[in-house]
C-alpha cells in the first residue's frame, strides 16, 4: 500500500490528536519552565512553542486561510507578547479550519514545503507531524508524559519516508531527507528501534525517552 492510500482514512483523526496533544503540552508548561532547553537543541521552550505555532499558521495560509506567521518561525525571538497557549490555540485552530475545507476528493493541496503540492493525506500527517514531534520536545522538556502513541507515531513516519521527487534535482527521495538537509531535522540516530514511537524519532534525529 502506497503512503497515500494508507493515510487516506486517517489523516483528519491524526491531524486532531496531534493538534490536541501540542495544545495539551503547553498547557502543561509551569510558571518556571520557559527557558528551558529541549531536544531541539539550539531552542528554549518557548521558542519550539513560537516554532511550531509558526509552522501551523504556514500551512493554514498555504490552504488560503489566514496571512500566514507574523515572524519566522525558524527564528523564534523566544518571546511571547502574551499566553502561549491562546498562541498555540489560535494557531492550531486556525489550520484545523483550513484542513476542514478541504474536501475528501481533493487529491493534492498546497503546502509551504519546498516540495510544493502534495497528495492531501500526505501533506496533512505532514502537518500533524510537525505539531505532535514538537509536543513531544516540549514534553520532554518540561517533564510531561510523551504525547506520541505508538499508533499515532506510525502513521507521522508513513507520511516522513513518503517517496517524491526533491525539491531542485527532481530525485526521487523520502520528504524528509532534503529538510534534514537543510537543517530542519538532524541526523538518523543509528540506534535500534524497539517500537514504532523510538523509530520515528530517531528518524527525525531525536534519541527516544
Amino acid at each position: 500500500m502506497n503512503s497515500t492510500a494508507a493515510l487516506e482514512t486517517v489523516w483528519r483523526d491524526v491531524v486532531a490528536t496531534s493538534y490536541r496533544a501540542l495544545g495539551d503540552v503547553v498547557a502543561g508548561i509551569a510558571d518556571d519552565q520557559w527557558n528551558l532547553p529541549t531536544p531541539c537543541s539550539e531552542w528554549t521552550v518557548t521558542q519550539v512553542i513560537q516554532h511550531a505555532a509558526g509552522d501551523q499558521l504556514a500551512y493554514a495560509a498555504a490552504l488560503g486561510v489566514g496571512p500566514g506567521p507574523s515572524y519566522n518561525p525558524f527564528d523564534p525571538s523566544g518571546e511571547i507578547g502574551g499566553s502561549a497557549a491562546d498562541l498555540v490555540r489560535e494557531a492550531v485552530d486556525q489550520t484545523a479550519a483550513a484542513w476542514a475545507t478541504v474536501a475528501d476528493e481533493t487529491t493534492t493541496v498546497p503546502t509551504p514545503l519546498p516540495h510544493g503540492d502534495l497528495p492531501t493525506p500526505v501533506a496533512a500527517t505532514l502537518a500533524a507531524l510537525d505539531a505532535a514531534v514538537h509536543a513531544w520536545d516540549i514534553a520532554i522538556a518540561t517533564g510531561q508524559p510523551s504525547p506520541l502513541t505508538d499508533d499515532l507515531s506510525a502513521h507521522l513516519l508513513t507520511a516522513a519516508r513518503t517517496i517524491h521527487p526533491a525539491p531542485g534535482s527532481g530525485t526521487d527521495a523520502e520528504i524528509i531527507e532534503p529538510l534534514r538537509q537543510w537543517g530542519a531535522y538532524a541526523a538518523v540516530v543509528e540506534t535500534a528501534a524497539t517500537t514504532p514511537t523510538a523509530e520515528l524519532l530517531h528518524y527525525l534525529g531525536r534519541a527516544s525517552a
